[in-house]
C-alpha cells in the first residue's frame, strides 16, 4: 500500500502515456480510501484549478501527440493575471483553439488500461477480451446502426461494434474505465460519439470506419451523460447530464467547445433532441415532464429559453417517446399508451383508438416520422403506423380532450416483446428496421406491409435484467447462465456462439454444473429458481435424434427436462454438489439447506434450519478428510456441517425431513475491523511522535548553536506548550448495529475459511476457524471474531462480491461490487494468503450496476467468464504460452439411447405448489383430519343410535296401555302449524306431479335422446374467448370422443433400466460383513465373560497346554485350508482361461453379424418400388399394427386438441380471475375518489364482461330467475334479444361460477386488492363523523397532512388505473400468443388428417392381404418354433455332454486324489507300502447297489454268507491273476493296523468311483446317439423354415407393391422441387422422387467415410498380420521358458525331497485330526482330574480346621478340669487338715474318703487313656486316606453319661 507522501507534491507534468497518469489517480484515489491515509494534506485544489490543470494536460498531449499538426493549425492564446484573487473575483483562464480536421487522437493512449500492482511481474494482458454473450436490452437508445451491417450497443465498458451477418464483434473501451452512459450516431453515418460515466466525463467522438478518436468533449457533467443528439446537418451536438446535476450543453463538437449550458431540470431526463426543421428549437423529456427549449439572443447574450410543458387535466406522466413535427408542435407519448399533441407548453389533444381504446397497451417508448407516416414503438411489443396529416391537424371536440383515430397499419412483434427503440437499415428497396426489445432480443422488422412483407425475425437473443449465475462445464467449453427472465440458455464460449436456451415459470437464481461423477459426459445442470423449485436440465445434440416431418431448424444442442422437484418455499440462492458427486445440497432464502441423494434420483435426504438466508454453499475439498459443507448466511453466520447419513427408512412414515441430531459448528461473526482501525492510528500516531522527536532535537541543537542558553529556554517553554496541547483521543471501538453482510466465502484448511464482507466490514479478507462443536450453546448469543484478516486495497466501498480460483490453485479471482475484475497471483499451498499482494485490475461490467453475480474459469483454464447485473456475459482468455486455435470449438454431449422415448417429467409450474416439506406435513394433516373425520362419524353413530333408541321408546309407547300411551304429537313443540303446512305442501306438490307427468316425461325423453346423440359424443364444447381490448378471439376445438382406432394402444416399450447387481452385491457384502461383524462380537463378548470369570484363579500347566495344543491344530488345518483354496482358486483361473481361448476356426460374431448385414445392404440404396426391394423384419406392416398407427395418430390429434382446449379454459379462467380483480380494483378506486376532487379524477376504466360464448355449458343450466325471465317472454311476447336473455339467465349461474373461482384459488392479487381496498373504505366511513363537528379553519399541521393524503389517494388512483391496464394487457397478450400458438396446431391437425386418410387407406389394403398372410406366418412361426425348439434340444444335449464329461473328469481326479492321498499316509521308508498298495488296487466283485437294495429285507446271516462268497471269488480271481496269493482279510504283524483299515475303506471308495466312471461313459455314449439324430432332423426343418420364408417374403412384396399404388399427399414448397426440365418444372410429377436432403447429404458422406474405412482396415489387416507374427514369436519363447522352468522346479523337488512329488498334494496334506484330538481330550482330562483334586484338597483342609478347633476346645476343658482337680486337691489337703486337727479319735481314714480317692484316680487315668488316643486320632487324620475312628471312651464315662440320662 502507497503512503501519502508517494504523491506528487511539486505539481509538475510528466510525459507518460495516459493510462501512467490513470495508474497514478487509481492509487492516489486508493490511497485515500485507504484506513491509513493521511488527515493533513499540504495541497488544496479548487474544482476550477484542476478542470483547468486537466486541459492544460490535453493541451500539451495535443501538442506531444500530433506528429502532422502544423504549427498555424492551433493558436492558443491564455488570459491570466498576475495573482489569484479572492474567490469573487478570481479570473478566469480562457483557451481559444482551433483544431485542425486532420487531427485525431491517439486511441491507445485513450483507452482505459488494466491496473497492475507496480513492481510485479504480472503481464498486462494477463485477460484478453474473447466474446460477449449480453446485452444491456433495458439501457435507453443502446442500439444504433452504422450501416446496414454494423451496429453499436454499450456493454459494460465497452463499445461493442457488431457485424449483423459474421456477428463478430470489435470492442472499444472506454477512457475513464468507469463505464459508457449513451451512444449516439451522426446523421450521415461518418461518425459516432461514446459519452462516458465518471468522475467529469468526456464525450469522445470516433469516426467510421476508421474508428480512430476524432474529437474529444470535456466538463459537460459531473457524473454522467443521459442522452447525446446531433442537429439534423451534424453541426451541433446536444447533450444532457444525468444525477445530480442535470445539465444540457450544445457543442461545437468539431472545436471541442461548449455553446450554451444550462440546467435541463430537477429530475430524471430521459431524452434530448433537436428540431429537424429548426435548429434553434430542442425538446427534453423524462420523468413527469416535458420541456420546450429554444435559442435566443437576450441582451446578455445566446441563451437557452425553456418551457415546461403542462398537463393540465391530464395525469401527469414520464415522457419516453416524442417527435417533433414541422410546425413546432411536439407529439409525444404517456405511460397508459396514447398520445399527446402540444402545442406551445399546453396539451391540445389527447390521441387515443377507437372506443376510447389506447392507441398502446403500455408507454409508447419512441415516436417517429418516416416518408410521412408517424410511426409509434410501444412496450406492447407492436409497431403502429399513423396517418401524419390525421395527428396534424387533430383538435379537440368535447370536454373530454380526447380524439378518436384508427392506425393505418400495425405489426405485432412476438410474445413477450417490450419494444424500447428502432433504427432503420439503410437497404435500398426495403423498408427493414432495427429494433431493441427490452425483454432481451434484436429483431428485424419489416415494415413494408406488403403482400411479400417478411415476418418479424429475432437476430439476436440475450438475457434480460441482471444474471443471477453462470456455470461451466467440467469438460468442455459449454457455459450456461440464468437470470430472472425465466430463462435458462448454453453458450459455446470458445465457438462463440450461443446454443441453446429454455423458457420457465420462474427466474432461475442459482445454478450448477452436475460434475463428471454423475454424468460422465458432463451433460446436466441444476438450476434453481425463484419459486423454491430445483430442475436438472440435459444437454443434448438434437442431431442424433430422429427427425419429425414438419421441423424446421435443428439446433446444435437443446435442453431436456430430466428432473424436478420443489425443497423451498422461497428463491433458490445456491447449489453444491458434494465433491464425490453423492449428494447435492441446495440453499434458500427461506433459511433451509435440503439435502438429496443424486445416485437415487435425487431423493431427498433432510433439510437443516440456518439461522439467516443462504448465500453461498461450498462443499471441502478432496484435502480434506472429511467431506463437510461450509453454509455461508447473509446475515453474519457461517456453519459447518458434516455429511448427512443416508437412512433407509419407509417414506410413509417420517413425518419431517428435519435432520434434528447433525453436528453443526457456528461462527457467528463480530466486527473487528474498528480494533484493526485503532491499532493502525495509534501505529501512525507513534511513527508521528518518532518525527517530532527528531524534529525537536534537531530545533534545539540549532538554538543551541544559534542563542545559547536563552534560546534553549525558548525552546524549553514551546516545549512545555507542545506538551500541554491535548492528544486527539483514538477512534472508538465501533460494532455495527446491522450485521454487514457476508458476500462469499471458501475453505483454507480444515475447519478454517476465508469471508469477503460488504457494508462497514469491506476493505478486508478475514480468515476465521469454527469453534468446537457444543450442543448446548445458542447462535444468536455466539460472538465469533476472525484471528487473521487480510487488506485488500482500494475495496472499502467496492466490495468482493464472488471469488473463484483457478484450476491449478495459482490464480484467485475476484469480481468486485463496481463490475470490475481483480486477479491475484498465489504461491501454491498457501492457505492463509500470505501471498495475496499482487494483482491484476480492470473495470470491464457497468460500475454503477453491473456487480458481478459469477465469475467462473473453463476446465483447462484457458477462458474465464464473467455474468454481471448489467446483463452482459464476458469472455475473456486467460494469458497463457499456448495459443488458442482460431476453430476451437465445444463439444455438445450426444443424446443418450432412448432419449426420445424416455417420457418428460411433469413440471412444478404453479408458484404455490407445496415444497417437498410442506408436502410432507400436508399429508400429515390430511391424516390428521381423516382421523377427526372418523371421529365425528363414531359421534354420528351414536346420534343414529340415539334415533333408534327413541324409535324404541316409541315403540315401547305403543306396547303400553292404551291409557298410559303418550301421543305422538305430545312430542311436537307445535304440532298443529307444522302438520297443516306439512299437509298443504304435500297436497300441492302431489297435484303439480300429477298435472306435469306426461309432460316431464315426454321432454324428459326428448332431452335424453338429444343429449345421447349430440351431447353424449361430444367430450368438450367450442368455447370462445375474447380479448378485452382489441377484436382477436381463440375457439376451442368441438372435441368429440376418441373413436375406436385410439382404443389399439401400441404395447408401451419396457423402459431399460440399469441394473443394481452391483448395488445388491454392495448391500450382499455388507450384510455379510455386518453379520461376521456382530459375529464376532458376540464371540468377544463370550471370551470376554470366560476371561472375566477365569481372572480370579491362575491358569494351570495343562490348561495353557490344551490351549497351545488347539492353537497349533487350528493353525495347521488353517494353512492347509488356505493352500488348498489356492489351489482351487487357481485350477478355476486356468479353466476360465483354457475356456476364453478361441479356437482355431473361430470367428468373431460381431464380424460376423458385420459381413451380414454389409451382404444385405451394401450396393445401391433400394427403394420400396424396386422388384429386388426386401422389406426387413422389423418394417414389416399388417392390418393390426396399421390399426395401432392410426388410433396412435388419433390419440395424439386427440390429444393436442384436448390440451389446447385446456388452455383454452385456462384462459377463459384466467379471464374470469382477472374480471374478479379488476371489479375489486374498481371497487377500490371508487373509494379512493370519494375522497378526491372531482377535477383530479381519472375515468375509471370499463369492467370487461363474460361473453356467452365463452361459457357454453351455462346453456343447460338455469335458476329460478331463468325460469321466471323465460315465463315473462312467453306471457308478454315481447321481442327481446337472445344474447340479453343468456346474459341475464347466465347472471345468476354465472355469479357462482365466478365465485367457484375465486374460491377454488385464492388469487394473492386479489387479497392485496381487497385488503387495499378495506383502508380507503376506511377513510371514507371517517368523513362524516368529521362533518359532524363545526366547521373550522384547519390548522398548518392538517393542511398538511390532508396535502399528503390527497398526493397518496392521487398516486394510489394512478396505480390502480395503471394495474387494471396491466392486467387487461397481459391477458390480451396471453390470448394472443395461445392463438397463435393454435394457428400452427391447426395446420398440424390439417397434416394429420391428411395422414389419417392415408393410413385408411393402406389399413383397408392390409385387410385385403391379412387372411393369406396369416396363413404363410403361421406356417413360418411353425417351422420356426420347430427349429428353435430342436435347437433347444441340441443344445441341451450338449450341455448335458459337457456336464457328464466334466463329472467323468472329476471322478478321475477324485481316484488321483484317493491314491495321492494313500501315498502322502503311507509316508516313506514303510516296508508295508507294497502289500498295502496291492490291498488298495485288489479287484473284486461286488453286488451291484439296486440288488443290495432290493434284497435289504432278507435276515443278516444270507447277507453274511453273500457277502462270504463274494469276497471267496473276488479271492479265486485275484489268486488267478497274481503270482503271491495274500490274504487281505488279515493285517500281517507289525504293520499298523490304521493304516490297514484306511486301505480297506480307500478300496471301497475307489470301486465306487469306477462304478460311476462306468455309468457316466455309457450315459455320454446315449447322448451322442442323440445329438446325431437331432442335427439331421434340424437340417430338414431349416429347409422347411427356409422355404416358408420365401413364400413369406414374395407375398410381402406384393403387398409393399399394392402399398406403393397408394397416392400420399406431401406438402412441399417450391424450392423444395429440384426436378426441373429446361429451367421450368414439368407438369408430370409421376416420376419423380421425395427425398430428404439430410438423407441424401448421409449418402453422399457414407460414400467419402467408406473409402476412409477402406484404408484404415487396409491399415489395420497390416498391422494384425504383424502383431500376428509377432504373438507367434512370443508364443515359442513362452514355451521354451515354460520347459526350462519346468525342468528346474524338477530338478529342486529331486534335491529336496529326492523324487518328484505333487505339491498340491504336499500343501493339501493336512494333521491327523483324529490323534490330535485324543491328545486335548487327554489333556483336558488331566485338567479335569487336577480340578478334582484340587477340590478334595480343599475339603481335607477343611476338615483339619474344624479337628483343630474340636481339639482346641477338648484342651480348654481339660485346663478346666485340671484346675478343678488341683482346687479339689487343694480342699481335700485342707479339709484332711481341719480333721486331723478337729479330733485325734478318728486316727485312720474313713471308708468314704478311701472310695472317692479311688474314683478320683480312675478318672484322671481315663481322661489319660482319653488324650492318647485323640493324640493318635490326630496322628491318623494327618496321614493322606486315613481312617478316622470314633473317640474313646471309657467305661466309667458310659456309665456317667448313662447316670445322666
Amino acid at each position: 500500500m502507497k503512503e501519502p507522501d508517494d504523491q506528487d507534491t511539486d505539481g509538475e507534468k510528466s510525459d507518460r502515456s495516459k493510462s501512467g497518469t490513470r495508474q497514478s489517480q487509481r492509487s492516489s484515489k486508493y490511497e485515500s480510501r485507504s484506513p491509513m491515509k493521511d488527515d493533513t494534506t499540504d495541497e488544496t485544489f479548487t474544482e476550477e484549478d484542476s478542470y483547468l490543470e486537466e486541459e492544460d494536460i490535453d493541451l500539451e498531449g495535443l501538442e506531444g501527440s500530433s506528429s502532422s499538426f502544423q504549427d498555424d493549425d492551433l493558436e492558443i492564446t491564455r488570459l491570466s493575471q498576475e495573482t489569484p484573487a479572492p474567490a469573487a473575483e478570481e479570473a478566469e483562464e480562457e483557451v481559444k483553439k482551433k483544431i485542425s480536421e486532420s487531427f485525431y487522437y491517439d486511441y491507445m493512449e485513450l483507452a482505459s488500461m488494466p491496473f497492475v500492482t507496480p513492481d510485479s511481474n504480472i503481464p498486462l494482458d494477463l485477460l484478453t477480451l474473447v466474446h460477449s454473450f449480453g446485452y444491456d436490452c433495458r439501457k435507453r437508445a443502446n442500439l444504433q446502426l452504422m450501416d446496414s451491417n454494423i451496429a453499436l450497443y454499450i456493454a459494460g465498458n465497452q463499445l461493442i461494434l457488431l457485424n449483423l451477418k459474421t456477428k463478430e464483434q470489435i470492442y472499444l473501451q472506454s477512457s475513464s474505465g468507469e463505464g459508457i452512459g449513451v451512444i449516439g450516431v451522426h446523421p450521415y453515418k461518418t461518425h459516432f460519439t461514446v459519452a462516458e460515466k465518471g468522475s467529469f466525463p468526456n464525450i469522445i467522438i470516433y469516426e467510421y470506419p476508421s474508428l480512430r478518436p476524432y474529437r474529444i468533449l470535456r466538463d459537460g457533467t459531473e457524473k454522467a451523460y443521459a442522452y447525446v443528439d446531433f442537429n439534423n446537418n451534424g453541426t451541433l451536438l446536444a447533450s444532457v447530464g444525468s444525477n445530480p446535476d442535470y445539465t444540457l450543453t450544445i457543442w461545437n463538437w468539431k472545436e471541442e467547445q461548449p455553446i450554451l449550458r444550462t440546467k435541463a431540470f430537477s429530475q430524471e431526463v430521459f431524452k434530448v433532441t433537436f428540431n429537424p426543421e429548426d435548429e434553434e428549437q430542442l425538446t427534453t423529456s423524462g420523468s413527469g415532464h416535458i420541456k420546450f427549449w429554444e435559442m435566443a439572443f437576450t441582451f446578455t447574450g445566446l441563451k437557452l429559453q425553456g418551457s415546461l410543458g403542462r398537463f393540465g387535466k391530464t395525469a401527469t406522466t414520464d415522457i419516453e417517446g416524442y417527435m417533433e413535427l414541422p410546425d413546432g408542435k411536439v407529439l409525444s407519448g404517456s405511460e397508459w399508451g396514447n398520445m399527446l399533441l402540444w402545442e406551445g407548453s399546453l396539451i391540445k389533444v389527447e390521441l387515443c383508438r377507437a372506443g376510447n381504446k389506447s392507441c398502446h397497451h403500455g408507454p409508447i417508448n419512441q415516436i417517429m416520422l418516416d416518408e410521412g407516416e408517424v410511426i409509434t414503438v410501444g412496450s406492447d411489443g407492436c409497431v403502429r403506423i399513423w396517418d401524419f396529416e390525421t395527428i396534424d391537424t387533430a383538435d379537440v371536440i368535447d370536454e373530454t380532450g380526447l380524439l378518436q383515430i384508427e392506425p393505418i397499419n400495425e405489426l405485432q412483434v412476438g410474445k413477450n416483446v417490450k419494444l424500447f427503440s428502432m433504427e432503420k437499415m439503410n437497404e435500398t428497396g426495403s423498408n427493414f428496421w432495427l429494433a431493441q426489445d427490452a425483454n432481451g432480443a434484436i429483431w428485424k422488422l419489416d415494415l413494408s406491409f406488403s403482400n411479400i412483407t417478411q415476418d418479424p425475425e429475432c437476430l439476436f437473443s440475450f438475457h434480460s435484467g441482471a444474471i443471477q449465475d453462470l456455470a461451466v462445464s467440467p469438460i468442455t467449453y459449454l457455459m450456461a447462465t440464468t437470470a430472472l427472465d425465466c430463462s435458462v440458455r448454453i453458450y459455446d464460449f470458445a465457438g462463440k456462439t450461443p446454443l441453446a436456451q429454455m423458457k420457465f415459470k420462474q427466474g432461475g437464481t442459482a445454478l450448477a454444473w452436475v460434475p463428471q461423477m454423475v454424468s460422465y459426459n458432463g451433460a446436466q445442470i441444476s438450476v434453481g429458481f425463484e419459486d423454491g423449485v430445483v430442475r436438472i436440465l440435459e444437454i443434448y445434440d438434437p442431431k442424433e435424434l430422429t427427425i419429425f416431418a414438419g421441423r424446421k431448424k435443428i439446433l446444435d444442442a437443446d435442453l431436456r427436462l430430466k428432473h424436478v422437484f420443489k425443497p423451498h418455499t422461497a428463491s433458490v440462492t445456491a447449489l453444491a454438489y458434494e465433491r464425490d458427486g453423492e449428494i447435492l445440497a441446495t440453499g434458500s432464502k427461506d433459511r433451509t439447506v435440503f439435502f438429496f441423494e443424486v445416485e437415487r434420483n435425487y431423493k431427498p435426504i433432510g433439510y437443516i434450519n440456518t439461522p439467516g438466508p443462504i448465500c453461498q454453499l461450498t462443499w471441502s475439498g478432496i484435502s480434506h478428510p472429511e467431506s463437510t459443507l461450509l453454509i455461508i448466511c447473509e446475515n453474519g453466520y457461517i456453519l459447518e456441517a458434516p455429511l448427512p447419513t443416508i437412512k433407509e427408512e419407509d417414506d410413509n412414515k417420517v413425518v419431517s425431513y428435519e435432520i434434528k441430531d447433525m453436528c453443526i459448528k457456528c461462527f457467528h461473526f463480530s466486527s473487528i475491523k474498528s480494533n484493526i482501525l485503532r491499532l493502525i492510528e495509534i501505529e501512525k500516531r507513534e511513527q508521528q511522535k518518532k518525527l517530532k522527536e527528531k524534529e525537536r532535537e534537531e530545533r534545539r541543537r540549532k538554538a543551541a548553536e544559534e542563542m545559547g542558553e536563552d534560546g534553549e529556554k525558548e525552546f524549553q517553554e514551546e516545549e512545555v506548550a507542545a506538551e500541554e496541547e491535548e492528544e486527539e483521543p483514538l477512534p472508538a471501538i465501533f460494532i455495527p448495529p446491522t450485521p454487514s453482510p457476508i458476500l462469499c466465502g471458501f475453505y483454507s484448511e480444515p475447519g478454517k475459511f476465508w469471508v469477503s464482507l460488504g457494508g462497514y466490514d469491506s476493505g478486508f479478507l478475514y480468515h476465521c476457524e469454527f469453534p468446537p462443536y457444543d450442543k448446548s450453546s445458542n447462535f444468536k448469543e455466539q460472538k465469533d471474531e476472525p484471528f487473521d484478516f487480510h487488506f485488500l486495497e482500494d475495496t472499502e466501498n467496492n466490495p468482493v462480491q464472488t471469488i473463484t480460483f483457478s484450476v491449478n490453485q495459482t490464480m484467485m479471482f475476484c469480481g468486485m461490487r463496481n463490475g470490475a475484475i481483480r486477479v491475484y497471483l498465489l504461491s501454491e499451498n498457501d492457505p492463509s494468503l500470505t501471498t495475496l499482494e499482487d494483482y491484476w485490475h480492470f473495470n470491464v461490467h457497468d460500475n454503477n450496476y453491473g456487480c458481478i453475480k459469477s465469475i467462473a474459469t473453463s476446465f483447462d483454464d484457458r477462458f474465464l467468464m464473467t455474468a454481471g447485473t448489467d446483463s452482459n456475459i464476458f469472455v475473456f482468455s486467460i494469458f497463457s504460452e499456448y495459443m488458442l486455435r482460431k476453430d476451437m470449438k465445444a463439444k455438445v454431449p450426444s443424446s443418450r439411447f432412448g432419449m426420445d422415448a424416455e417420457p418428460i417429467p411433469k413440471d412444478i409450474e404453479d408458484p404455490k405448489a407445496y415444497s417437498i416439506e410442506n408436502a410432507r406435513r400436508k399429508r400429515e394433516h390430511d391424516k390428521l383430519m381423516k382421523e377427526v373425520e372418523e371421529i365425528k362419524a363414531g359421534k354420528r353413530e351414536q346420534l343414529k343410535a340415539l334415533r333408534n333408541e327413541f324409535r324404541k321408546l316409541l315403540e315401547m309407547n305403543k306396547e303400553l296401555p292404551k291409557h298410559m300411551q303418550f301421543k305422538r304429537t305430545d312430542f311436537d313443540l307445535d304440532s298443529k302449524i307444522r302438520a297443516e303446512i306439512d299437509r298443504k305442501t304435500a297436497y300441492k306438490l302431489q297435484q303439480v306431479r300429477k298435472e306435469l307427468a306426461w309432460e316431464k316425461e315426454k321432454h324428459e325423453l326428448g332431452l335424453k335422446k338429444l343429449q345421447n346423440r349430440f351431447r353424449d359424443p361430444l367430450e368438450s364444447d367450442a368455447v370462445v374467448v375474447h380479448a378485452i381490448q382489441s377484436d382477436h378471439k381463440i375457439s376451442s376445438y368441438r372435441l368429440a370422443q376418441p373413436s375406436r382406432y385410439s382404443k389399439f394402444k401400441r404395447p408401451s416399450q419396457t423402459e431399460r433400466r440399469p441394473s443394481k447387481l452391483e448395488r445388491f452385491e454392495k448391500e450382499g457384502a455388507g450384510r455379510k460383513d455386518s453379520q461376521k461383524e456382530t459375529g464376532g462380537s458376540v464371540s468377544i463378548q463370550e471370551e470376554s465373560i470366560i476371561e472375566k470369570g477365569k481372572k480370579f484363579r491362575p491358569k494351570t500347566l495343562s490348561e495353557i497346554m490344551v490351549d497351545n495344543q488347539i492353537a497349533k491344530t487350528r493353525k495347521l488345518i488353517l494353512k492347509a485350508e488356505k493352500a488348498q483354496l489356492k489351489i482351487q482358486q487357481r485350477k478355476k483361473e486356468w479353466e476360465e482361461l483354457y475356456k476364453s481361448k478361441p479356437d482355431d476356426d473361430f470367428e468373431d460374431p460381431k464380424d460376423l453379424q458385420a459381413i451380414k448385414e454389409a451382404q444385405l445392404y451394401m450396393g445401391d440404396f433400394n427403394l420400396k418400388t424396386a422388384p429386388d426391394y426386401r422389406i426387413p423384419e422389423h418394417m414389416r406392416i399388417n392390418a393390426a399394427k396399421k390399426e395401432e398407427e392410426l388410433g396412435y395418430l388419433d390419440t395424439l390429434a386427440h390429444g393436442k386438441k384436448r390440451h389446447m382446449n385446456k388452455c383454452i379454459l385456462s384462459l377463459r379462467d384466467l379471464k374470469v380471475a382477472v374480471i374478479e380483480e379488476i371489479q375489486c380494483l374498481v371497487q377500490e378506486l371508487k373509494s379512493i375518489q370519494s375522497t378526491l376532487h372531482r377535477s383530479k379524477h381519472i375515468p375509471i376504466p370499463q369492467i370487461p364482461q363474460i361473453h356467452p360464448d365463452e361459457v357454453p355449458e351455462k346453456r343447460f343450466q338455469y335458476n329460478e330467475e331463468t325460469l321466471l325471465n323465460f315465463k315473462q317472454e312467453q306471457m308478454k311476447k315481447e321481442d327481446e334479444k337472445p344474447p340479453q336473455v343468456e346474459q341475464s339467465g347466465s347472471g345468476g349461474s354465472g355469479g357462482g361460477f365466478l365465485r367457484l373461482s375465486s374460491g377454488k384459488d385464492g388469487d394473492m392479487t386479489t387479497r392485496d386488492s381487497l385488503s387495499r381496498s378495506s383502508k380507503p373504505s376506511g377513510f371514507s366511513l371517517d368523513i362524516p363523523k368529521f362533518l359532524e363537528f363545526e366547521k373550522a379553519e384547519p390548522t398548518d399541521v392538517e393542511l398538511e397532512i390532508m396535502k399528503r393524503d390527497e398526493i397518496k389517494h392521487v398516486y394510489m388512483q394512478q396505480y390502480l388505473i395503471n394495474r387494471i391496464k396491466e392486467l387487461i394487457v397481459t391477458f390480451d397478450a396471453e390470448l394472443r400468443v395461445l392463438r397463435h400458438q393454435k394457428l400452427k396446431l391447426d395446420i398440424q391437425i390439417k397434416l394429420s388428417d391428411l395422414h389419417h386418410v392415408t393410413l385408411f387407406q393402406e389399413m383397408l389394403l392390409l385387410k385385403n392381404f391379412e387372411k393369406q398372410e396369416n396363413i404363410l406366418q403361421e406356417r413360418v412361426n411353425s417351422s420356426d418354433k420347430e427349429e428353435q425348439f430342436m435347437q433347444w434340444k441340441i443344445n441341451e444335449t450338449l450341455k448335458e455332454m459337457e456336464e457328464k464329461k466334466n463329472e467323468i473328469s472329476k471322478l478321475q481326479d477324485q481316484e488321483k486324489a484317493l491314491y495321492a492321498g494313500f501315498q502322502a499316509a503311507i509316508g516313506e521308508n514303510n516296508k508295508f507300502a507294497n502289500f498295502l498298495m496291492k490291498v488298495l488296487k485288489k479287484k473284486i466283485k461286488r453286488v451291484k447297489k439296486k440288488e443290495v437294495e432290493g434284497d435289504a429285507d432278507e435276515d443278516e446271516e444270507s447277507e453274511e454268507s453273500s457277502e462270504e462268497e463274494s469276497s471267496l471269488e473276488s479271492d479265486e480271481d485275484e489268486s488267478g491273476s497274481e503270482d503271491d496269493v495274500f490274504d487281505d482279510s488279515i493285517c500281517p504283524t507289525n504293520c499298523d493296523v490304521g493304516l490297514f483299515e484306511m486301505a480297506l475303506q480307500l478300496r471301497e471308495k475307489r470301486l465306487d468311483i469306477e462304478e460311476a466312471l462306468v455309468e457316466e461313459k455309457k450315459i455320454v455314449d446315449n447322448l451322442k446317439k442323440e445329438y446325431d439324430t437331432l442335427s439331421k432332423k434340424v437340417k430338414i426343418v431349416a429347409t422347411n423354415l427356409n422355404a416358408a420364408e420365401e413364400a413369406l417374403e414374395a407375398y410381402q412384396r406384393e403387398k409393399q407393391r399394392r402399398l406403393n399404388e397408394l397416392l400420399v399427399v406431401i406438402p412441399l414448397k417450391l424450392h423444395q422441387i429440384e426436378y426441373v426440365v429446361l429451367g421450368e418444372i414439368p407438369s408430370d410429377l409421376s416420376g419423380t422422387l421425395v427425398f430428404s436432403n439430410q438423407s441424401l447429404g448421409r449418402l453422399q458422406e457414407r460414400i467419402v467415410q467408406l473409402h476412409e474405412e477402406n484404408s484404415k482396415q487396409q491399415k489395420l489387416n497390416k498391422e494384425w498380420r504383424e502383431r500376428r507374427k509377432q504373438l507367434a514369436q512370443e508364443k515359442r519363447e513362452m514355451t521354451k521358458t515354460i520347459n526350462k522352468m519346468e525342468e528346474t522346479v524338477r530338478q529342486l523337488m529331486i534335491s529336496k525331497f529326492g523324487r518328484a512329488i505333487d505339491l498340491e498334494a504336499l500343501q493339501t496334506l493336512s494333521v491327523n485330526t483324529t490323534l490330535e484330538e485324543l491328545k486335548i481330550r487327554k489333556l483336558q482330562k488331566e485338567l479335569l482330574n487336577a480340578k478334582e483334586m484340587k477340590m478334595w484338597e480343599e475339603k481335607i483342609a477343611r476338615v483339619r480346621w474344624e479337628l483343630m478347633m474340636k481339639t482346641k476346645e477338648h484342651t480348654k476343658k481339660l485346663h478346666q478340669m485340671n484346675d478343678l482337680c488341683i482346687e479339689k486337691k487343694k480342699l481335700d489337703s485342707r479339709l484332711n487338715t481341719l480333721q486331723n486337727q478337729q479330733g485325734n479319735a478318728f486316727q485312720g481314714l474313713r471308708k468314704a474318703d478311701i472310695l472317692a480317692k479311688e474314683k478320683v484316680t480312675e478318672l484322671i487315668q481315663a481322661q489319660t487313656e482319653r488324650i492318647s488316643a485323640l493324640k493318635e486320632e490326630i496322628a491318623l487324620l494327618r496321614k493322606k486316606g486315613g481312617l478316622i475312628l470314633p473317640p474313646i471312651r471309657s467305661s466309667q464315662e458310659n456309665e456317667m453319661g448313662a447316670t445322666d440320662l
